[in-house]
Parts: structure tokens; C-alpha cells; sequence
């Protein structure tokens, strides 16, 4: 719970304990209550987000956003070990420190995710859309195909 309340509220944190089937010490399902009590016994500051928006700790999607590769690409570089990040819990979600998404490592994963044309950072430019745009033409559709 100290880890999860680092990007997640109250509510985010009782389903991702339950979906880990983990249950309190009598054997219920979390709930945000539950959550809020455990962590005011155990002195857990709750989650605020900054009110610059400036996070210091992000999702998997809010650091690969941030470094501009896929959340795969990074997360795969999180288990090989090459950027620190954190998965407290199997089914829930990884944590980064905005300060290590600064690092020299985070670079070489950025590197290496901008040379492997098997898995792209993003679309090429020349590649077509699924959905095409549709404009009206003389009273009818024409797809831009």
C-alpha cells in the first residue's frame, strides 16, 4: 500500500488489492474505507495529485508518454532491469520516479525503441489510417480512399 499511494487514490488501490484476491484481516474485500483505515493506522499519506500537474511518481502509461516509447517497450526494460521501476503486485500497476525517467538508462531504452522497426515508437508518417477521413461531396459521402 505505501508504494501504490504514490499514484493511486483510495479507491484505485482497494480494487487493485482485490483483484490480487488479497483480502483484509478478517477476510473481506477491500474497500475504500477499509483502504482509508489501514492506511491512517499505519500513518500511509494519502494520494494528492500536485496541483501543477508535475507528478513525481507515474503509471507505466504516464512514463512511457513522458519518454516517448510504447508501454511495452518500457516495461521491458523495467524487468530486464535497465530502468528502475516498481510492480508491488502481479496484477497491478508499475511505478516510476519521474527523476529516474531522466536518467542515462531511460535514454538507451528511448535509443533502442527509435532502432527496432519491428515494434516502432509511434506510426510513420506515410502509413494510411484505418478510418479514413469521409468528407461530403455533392450531398454523399466520399471516403478518402
Amino acid at each position: 500500500m505505501r508504494q501504490l499511494v504514490l499514484i493511486a487514490n483510495d479507491d484505485v488501490i482497494a480494487g487493485v488489492l482485490n483483484r490480487n484476491g488479497l483480502t483484509t484481516g478478517n477476510g473481506n474485500r477491500w474497500t475504500r474505507e477499509r483502504v482509508t483505515g489501514l492506511r491512517s493506522y499505519r500513518r500511509i499519506p494519502v494520494f494528492r495529485p500536485q496541483i501543477d500537474g508535475f507528478e513525481p511518481w507515474l503509471n507505466l502509461g504516464g512514463a512511457a508518454k513522458l519518454l516517448g516509447v510504447t508501454p511495452k517497450a518500457l516495461r521491458l526494460g523495467a524487468e530486464a532491469g535497465e530502468i528502475e521501476g516498481t510492480h508491488p503486485l502481479p496484477e497491478g500497476p508499475w511505478i516510476f520516479s519521474r527523476s529516474k525517467l531522466a536518467s542515462p538508462e531511460a535514454r538507451q531504452i528511448l535509443d533502442r525503441a527509435r532502432q527496432n522497426p519491428r515494434h516502432p515508437i509511434g506510426s510513420p508518417p506515410n502509413k494510411e489510417s484505418l478510418f479514413p477521413s469521409t468528407t461530403l461531396k455533392d450531398g454523399r459521402y466520399e471516403t478518402g480512399l
